[in-house]
């Protein structure tokens, strides 16, 4: 499967897990299956919805869905039978370090639903961590491999930069100014390094919304 993707694509998220569990329902873990039934239902309100945007209009082929494994399994089968672009997380939920939600086995539930995008949202700060972001990329250059390899979904990368503390105090606790004047160019800096550790998304997407083909990053770098 050729990389990359060329065509607009409006993309509605609700793969939310943490804040659904806790900030919605207010559970902790593990959940019981009823709970994980109440959830899964409640996105399914959302899908439906997405469902009837579709029929009174909006265009199938630049729409599609981001929902995650452990609530929405069903409504990604659904989707995908239907036609519909999907695109589903990997990460493991409200974490700072990336790693897989299903660890070893992210392959096998990755070829179980065969979305269109496989997600991950990163958390990497340029100028933070470094053993940190090194572990990172390796993760994600092992998903970026793998799923070139086997050609079975493309990848699609939100990248968040949180700021550090001394970046901050720099800037006197103004997180609108560390968005204004540090965030664009740590940005930059960040899928600069993830590129040159060989990780290599079909789609860029930023926490605002916005969202770049690869060769749109390649830009960036230059």
């Amino acid at each position: 499967m050729p990389r990359g993707y060329d065509r607009p694509l409006y993309i509605q998220p609700f793969d939310h897990r943490g804040s659904f569990q806790t900030k919605m329902f207010g559970w902790k873990s593990p959940l019981s299956e009823s709970q994980t039934a109440e959830i899964a239902a409640a996105k399914r309100v959302v899908y439906d919805g997405f469902l009837s945007a579709l029929a009174a209009g909006a265009p199938k082929d630049k729409a599609g869905i981001l929902v995650d494994e452990q609530f929405g399994a069903a409504i990604l089968r659904d989707a995908a039978a239907a036609g519909i672009v999907t695109a589903c997380s990997a990460e493991k939920s409200g974490r700072d370090e990336f790693d897989f939600e299903y660890g070893e086995d992210f392959g096998k539930h990755i070829d179980s639903l065969r979305p269109t995008f496989c997600k991950v949202l990163v958390r990497y700060n340029p100028e933070g961590d470094k053993e940190m972001n090194q572990r990172q990329a390796a993760r994600l250059r092992r998903l970026s491999d793998d799923l070139a390899r086997a050609g079975r979904s493309r990848l699609m990368f939100e990248l968040l930069v949180p700021p550090e503390k001394a970046q901050l105090e720099k800037l006197k606790g103004d997180k609108g100014a560390y968005d204004r004047e540090l965030r664009p160019q740590l940005m930059v800096g960040a899928i600069d390094e993830l590129q040159r550790a060989g990780v290599d998304p079909d789609v860029w997407g930023s926490p605002c919304g916005l969202a770049w083909r690869k060769d749109d990053a390649r830009r960036c770098r230059r």
